[in-house]
This record gives structure tokens, sequence and C-alpha cells, in this order.
């Protein structure tokens, strides 16, 4: 069976200048604020962590009570403008997460680009349907709002 790779795609405006909408999402502190408390989001690497190419980041999840340690790699970093974190080991066989930032009249456009890979082939596949894939979602979702608030941010996005 070929892997299938899913792909998400957010995107959303908030009111701030680019310096700061980067800072806050290249501190993976930050993290915790802004990922649903039902995943129990714990980073075990010590702090403060630096982002830079090559910086490890482990962290852990609960998946139905399950904790869960997941590793990702900053694979590029270009401050103000990107980052990638990629999973190293984790849930997914391949997870691949772009973060752009750019300025647009209004402030700055916040772009999430995720590739991604579930394990256990045809049964994996159902899992994606029945809950992974919404459940995604719904985490993303989680995010945008989250974000809007803590930029008192003006609903005027598009996903």
């Amino acid at each position: 069976l070929i892997m299938k790779v899913y792909s998400l795609h957010y995107k959303q405006i908030v009111n701030r200048s680019l310096g700061d909408v980067f800072d806050f999402f290249s501190s993976p502190e930050n993290l915790s604020k802004i990922t649903p408390k039902k995943l129990d989001f714990k980073i075990m690497t010590p702090g403060p962590i630096k982002m830079m190419n090559g910086q490890l980041i482990d962290y852990t999840i609960k998946l139905f009570a399950i904790r869960v340690h997941w590793r990702t790699l900053i694979t590029n970093y270009d401050p103000p403008n990107s980052f990638i974190d990629q999973q190293i080991k984790g849930p997914y066989l391949l997870w691949h997460h772009e973060h752009l930032f750019r300025e647009v009249k209004g402030g700055v456009e916040i772009v999430d680009n995720v590739h991604y890979t579930i394990p256990f082939g045809i049964l994996g596949r159902l899992l994606h349907w029945a809950w992974i894939k919404r459940d995604l979602e719904n985490i993303f979702l989680y995010r945008k709002n989250i974000i809007n608030k803590f930029f008192q941010n003006d609903e005027k996005e598009n996903r």
C-alpha cells in the first residue's frame, strides 16, 4: 500500500507587527498557550530554547489518555519570515509543518502548511477518516481562535 500524504492549509491575519508575531511563534514555550488543554502539551526540552536550524525540541501530548513523546527538528529557520518543524519521533510517519509570516494590509498573514502521513496502512486511513482529520481541524481552529484573542484580532481570516 502506498503511503497517503495528507495536507492541511490554514491562513489568518492578525493586526500586529511582523516582529511581534514571529517572536511569539518562534518561542516554543508559547506552543502550550495555543494547544487545546485536552492534549496536555508539555515541553520536555529544558528552556529557554533557542530557535535555530538543527534545534531539537522534545515534548509530550496525550492521545486517548496515553502520553506520547514527540520530537521535532527545526529544519529551516528564516526569521522573521518562516520556519519549518519536522517530526523526528512521534505519532505520525511524517509531519512537516511550515510556518509562514508576511506583512499584508491590516497586519501579518500567518500561514500553516502541514503535510503528514499516518501509520498502520489501511487502518491508519480509516482512523484518519473517522477521527484524526477532524481532530487536527479542531486543533487548528482552536489555535486560530486563541491567536485572535491573544493578538486581540478582528475576525478577518480565510481558510
